[in-house]
């Protein structure tokens, strides 16, 4: 049997930066596993091709249970099976979130995962092409491009905002995130950047103490008695085989398989595994639970006056931020101007060049779903309920980012483009039919957190420190970890987690916090 220092479950995002930092010392051994291999497809390196990645091979392909408020519609969540993972298959906006994101998570006990304790982590990661700044690196691993052609709808939209009141920002990931602005892409010389192309490049992959197991799939984890995790077991191309692991085995599967591989191994709310026949290791009544996830919608379309030339990007250069509680608060709701048609299966979609549009959602749910096991068989997909729109809240905030969205649409800057709204269209004006609307046209951000989530109270799953509560020998290292979605798309904050994870397991001190900030 293979031993290596740590084993590393997960070659996404939080897997391609642990891998390449701790395997930076050549006495440590690390073994990285990944169900998926390297990307094949070259649609994969074509930023605006992204959406047609969703559903292929290099998806997982899961579906939530029946959603009650989204007109018991089942939602497609796709997620990366694939080197890099979901950043391989994302739309490569770069958006840290807002500072009180972070601080909320050491308002539930996660100690040092502060605005100010990740800030040198994000300026770590990054190589912004407009340069270093106190708010930004360069020379980091991951390359940040801001466009500079942007589409002329985009251009005309973020005009809109202004004119409807909205103060402009330099950029999302600065001292300010709201207002029209221009997104930062993980996008290089023209191509999408992964997470796994920045960190696990062929230096680092030709490291002699990194071994990379692709197309190994994790058949469970393997414990030295009930309480010490000491390796896993994996179906690879030539069979089964089991490597072991000396100093620790890291979760980096993300929010889904993460507690799924927990409570296959016996670890979660006692009850449901007893309900499965699944012996209990370890009753730890978090696991699975707090998850929640971004609503956008497919959406706020208009056809266009004439052709919509394509996007020179990833159809989505420009994320528009909204303050609801007043200025320097967290932006609350979301606009994306999207060139192309962007429906769900509940409308017809005008053809590509004929409409554009704009997207909008909100940044702070506060409905809470699970996931569970529906079976004790692990061929079994799990049962994936995000309680979408459970919380009015949630369903008013829907409702006012509806309304921004037209009120830009219809904003004078986009007349030159705008023949029509053909969605919801003017014959939805009651609230009773824009909230059937939005229950039809709900659709996820595809930024799913929380069902691993960090903290000191009883329903914490990890340690401030990422250690599994009550088992040694195993840490989490994902977006399940999160206790409360970031006010943005959530890899760039993965990245910085995954930085100062890196740090804390390789026993150096974390980077000084920002005093700037």
């Amino acid at each position: 049997m293979r031993t290596f220092d740590w084993i590393i479950l997960g070659a996404g995002t939080a897997g391609s930066v642990l891998a390449a930092r701790l395997s930076e010392d050549p006495a440590v051994s690390v073994a990285l596993v990944e169900a998926g291999g390297a990307p094949t497809d070259p649609q994969v390196g074509v930023p605006r091709a992204w959406p047609a990645l969703q559903g292929t091979a290099i998806d997982w392909n899961y579906a939530t249970v029946p959603q009650r408020h989204t007109a018991n519609r089942v939602h497609a969540w796709a997620r990366g099976r694939v080197r890099g993972g979901s950043s391989t298959i994302n739309a490569m906006a770069h958006v840290r979130g807002h500072p009180s994101d972070f601080d909320a998570w050491v308002a539930v006990g996660a100690a040092g995962w502060g605005y100010r304790d990740l800030l040198p982590y994000f300026i770590r990661s990054e190589d912004w092409d407009r340069g270093a700044s106190p708010y930004h690196g360069q020379g980091g691993p991951v390359s940040l491009m801001t466009p500079s052609d942007p589409h002329p709808i985009t251009r005309a939209y973020m005009a809109a905002g202004e004119e409807i009141g909205l103060t402009p920002t330099p950029e999302h990931n600065g001292p300010r995130m709201a207002g029209p602005t221009l997104n930062s892409l993980t996008i290089k010389e023209g191509r999408r950047q992964s997470t796994a192309d920045a960190y696990l490049t062929p230096d680092v992959l030709a490291r002699p103490n990194l071994h990379l197991l692709e197309r190994h799939e994790i058949r469970g984890l393997r414990f030295e008695g009930q309480r010490h995790c000491r390796g896993v077991e994996l179906q690879g191309p030539e069979g089964i085989e089991r490597i072991a692991a000396e100093r620790g085995v890291l979760l980096a599967t993300g929010a889904i398989a993460s507690p799924t591989l927990l409570l296959r191994a016996g670890i979660g709310p006692a009850d449901e595994l007893k309900s499965l026949g699944i012996p209990v290791r370890l009753d730890l009544p978090g696991v699975g639970h707090n998850l929640h996830d971004h609503l956008l919608s497919g959406g706020n379309v208009y056809r266009a006056r004439r052709p919509v030339p394509p996007s020179r990007y990833q159809n989505s250069e420009s994320l528009m931020y909204i303050e609801r509680s007043g200025a320097g608060s967290a932006p609350e709701l979301v606009l994306a101007c999207v060139i192309a048609p962007a429906v769900t299966e509940c409308f017809p979609a005008p053809a590509f060049g004929e409409a554009y549009t704009l997207m909008f959602g909100f940044t702070q749910p506060r409905s809470r779903g699970s996931l569970r096991l529906a079976s004790a068989d692990a061929k079994v997909a799990p049962l994936i309920d995000p309680n979408y729109l459970a919380e009015e809240y949630d369903r008013r905030a829907y409702l006012d980012a509806l309304e921004r969205a037209q009120a830009v649409g219809g904003a004078r800057s986009l007349a030159d483009w705008r023949e029509a709204e053909l969605l919801p269209g003017q014959q939805c004006r009651s609230e009773a039919d824009r909230r059937a609307f939005l229950a039809r046209a709900a659709y996820t951000h595809h930024h799913p957190v929380g069902t691993c989530r960090m903290g000191t109270d009883a329903e914490a799953v990890v340690t401030p420190e990422l250690a599994l509560r009550g088992i040694g020998g195993l840490h989490v290292v994902d977006a399940s970890v999160i206790p409360r979605i970031t006010t943005g798309p959530v890899n760039a904050a993965i990245i910085a987690l995954a930085e100062r994870a890196s740090d804390l397991l390789r026993g150096r001190p974390p980077l000084a916090p920002a005093t700037w900030a």
